[in-house]
């Protein structure tokens, strides 16, 4: 298991991620309400999950807001606390240095877009499927494809077999990235939706190129253990 605690930022930043901190805290809010009782967690599935057969119209519809709608809010349901904790403690890794680069308005989009078109891609393999989707994966998995293409080289430290390592940005993501798209393959039947993970990761990809202002360069790497050479 490889779970990552935090990165080295080289950076001094601007402003305080509030974005960030105000998904996570959202996320947070959203499970505790959901986890309030038996009757409360089948209401909010039912209503806000994303069940491609509702979104494509295939299936009968009985929540609260339109199936469209449910693209947006099955983002903020979590299926268990393990589920909850590992997207969020990834999102608090590395969502503050995608926020500092595009700036708090212009992340909440992608991290929104990203999302959405993660269930979409979801939803288009799985048209007719009365299994509901929730999580943030999908967006968090855009949040991951924009860091690698941001900042490749920075150290991150990750939890690893009992122990803590340092290792570069580039082999964490790469390797998650890699497991997705094998577990994809394999057909793994343990309730993840892998291929909802991928189409966040591309559209994280795609969106980042985007909307990245003038003058944030893409792949530039910062070794910030790097010590400047001694002038004879």
């Amino acid at each position: 298991m490889v779970f990552p605690l935090y990165d080295d930022n080289p950076f001094k930043l601007a402003r305080p991620p509030y974005v960030t901190w105000g998904l996570i805290a959202l996320n947070v809010i959203i499970f505790l309400v959901e986890i309030g009782s038996d009757e409360t967690t089948k209401a909010m599935l039912g209503s806000f999950a994303a069940t491609p057969s509702a979104i494509t119209h295939h299936g009968h519809t009985t929540g609260l807001v339109p199936p469209e709608l449910t693209l947006l809010t099955s983002m903020f349901l979590h299926g268990g606390w393990e589920h909850l904790l590992g997207n969020m403690v990834y999102l608090w890794v590395f969502g503050d240095d995608i926020e500092e680069a595009l700036g708090p308005l212009r992340f909440l989009v992608f991290y929104v877009l990203c999302g959405i078109a993660a269930a979409l891609v979801f939803v288009a393999f799985h048209t007719r499927s009365d299994v509901p989707l929730i999580g943030a994966s999908g967006a968090i998995s855009g949040v991951l494809a924009a860091y690698l293409m941001l900042r490749p080289c920075a150290k991150v430290s990750v939890f690893v077999l009992r122990v803590v390592v340092r290792v570069r940005a580039y082999w964490v993501i790469t390797g998650w990235a890699l497991l997705q798209i094998y577990l994809l393959a394999q057909n793994s039947d343990d309730g993840v939706a892998y291929l909802a993970h991928v189409g966040g990761l591309i559209a994280g990809a795609l969106l980042f190129m985007v909307m990245r202002p003038t003058g944030v360069q893409l792949f530039e790497c910062i070794d910030t253990d790097e010590q400047p050479a001694a002038a004879e």
